[in-house]
């Protein structure tokens, strides 16, 4: 496995973006939970839309410190983090 000069924390953002793409996905489920609450938030589309844009710039943030952390750990050169860097976020380019 490559990287690693961040300790490998940079995984922690793609949990938080899955994490809040699924409070976007309940928002409006009406179901209850086994405590008896409402799972879904009801957060209005103008909070849920900026919930995504948090989703998007997260994603964008792992490939920038993905790509950081391979470099100063000697798996790419200057020309592969920016050659990969550009791929990997026009990969990852919100599509709204």
């Amino acid at each position: 496995m490559s990287g690693g000069h961040f300790n490998y924390t940079q995984y922690q953002l793609t949990q938080i973006a899955d994490d809040i793409e699924q409070l976007i996905i309940d928002n409006d489920n009406e179901k209850k939970n086994e405590w008896g609450d409402v799972i879904g938030r009801q957060y209005s589309a103008e909070t849920i839309a900026e919930f995504q844009t948090a989703v998007d710039m997260l994603r964008q943030s792992y490939t920038y410190v993905q790509r950081v952390d391979w470099l100063v750990s000697g798996d790419d050169g200057e020309e592969g983090f920016h050659t990969r860097l550009r791929k990997e976020l026009m990969q990852k380019a919100p599509t709204r």
